[in-house]
């Protein structure tokens, strides 16, 4: 009778496993890529989504350009006070408004069923969605950042402060918009439902105007929109760092929206 003998394992993580996470990373990689193709594939929006902060910024420097620091813009000139809001806005419109949009009309047109029957694990889909968000806010805040320059704004000196701002904010809105995105019931009532939520929150924030109030200043404070301004005008245009004061309001909503997300995302349409 012949004896067979397995051979010992080596010690550590098994091969399968290795194996198993480099997929999950190419599929990772390969759902960010088919997210940029997407975005880029519809030119309009895309357009839009680069052209609406920019102009914004070219409107506000032809209204503006010429009131230099004053205390209206606590301490700040017009462009410095208003190129970081700008940014905030244009992060807040591709990582909640149009995230939260896109899920819905996914889910209604069953796409969302469809890739949750591949082998795309759920963690990979979202990661994807908030890699390709970060990428064009990235995009947007240059963007915003050359006009701004034109009109005399200079550079930011905190780029890492910055960096770490628009990480955590776009995963917050992110984490948001899929938490508005799971109680919205159907695609035509996305776009109302999501602006609904955020048009409020950014006229309180003083993203279009500087707020004077004390008591509404101490409200947006522990909303999620005047921190996420407050955290990028600090390194955009006071020259210090983020506020962690703002990152930590951040960081919680974005907790807030992830349990929302968790416990009420679908990926079937609702039954009429």
């Amino acid at each position: 009778m012949t004896t067979t003998v397995a051979a010992p394992r080596r010690a550590g993580r098994p091969a399968g496993s290795r194996a198993g996470n480099r997929g999950s990373l190419r599929l990772l990689a390969h759902q960010v890529g088919y997210e940029q193709l997407s975005f880029w594939r519809n030119p309009q929006s895309a357009v839009f989504t680069f052209v609406f902060p920019v102009v914004f910024v070219v409107i506000m420097g032809a209204l503006f350009g010429a009131v230099g620091k004053s205390s209206y813009f606590g301490g700040l000139s017009a462009l410095q006070y208003y190129v970081p809001t700008i940014a905030a806005l244009s992060v807040l419109g591709s990582c909640y408004g149009q995230l939260a949009v896109a899920l819905a009309a996914r889910r209604q047109a069953g796409i969302l069923k469809r890739i949750r029957a591949t082998p795309l694990p759920a963690w990979a889909y979202f990661a994807g969605l908030l890699a390709h968000c970060v990428l064009v806010s990235v995009i947007d805040i240059a963007l915003i950042v050359v006009v701004g320059r034109l009109y005399g704004v200079p550079f930011p000196s905190h780029w890492l402060a910055i960096m770490l701002t628009l990480v955590l904010g776009a995963a917050s809105f992110c984490a948001l918009g899929v938490a508005v995105a799971s109680v919205i019931s159907n695609a035509e009532a996305a776009p109302a439902v999501a602006q609904l939520v955020l048009f409020p929150l950014m006229f309180i924030s003083g993203t279009y105007l500087p707020i004077h109030s004390a008591l509404l200043n101490r409200v947006a404070g522990w909303l999620p929109v005047r921190p996420f301004n407050e955290a990028l005008t600090g390194p955009f245009a006071r020259h210090a760092g983020a506020g962690w004061r703002d990152l930590a309001v951040l960081a919680a909503w974005g907790l807030v929206g992830a349990v929302v997300a968790v416990r009420r995302f679908r990926w079937d349409p609702r039954p009429e």
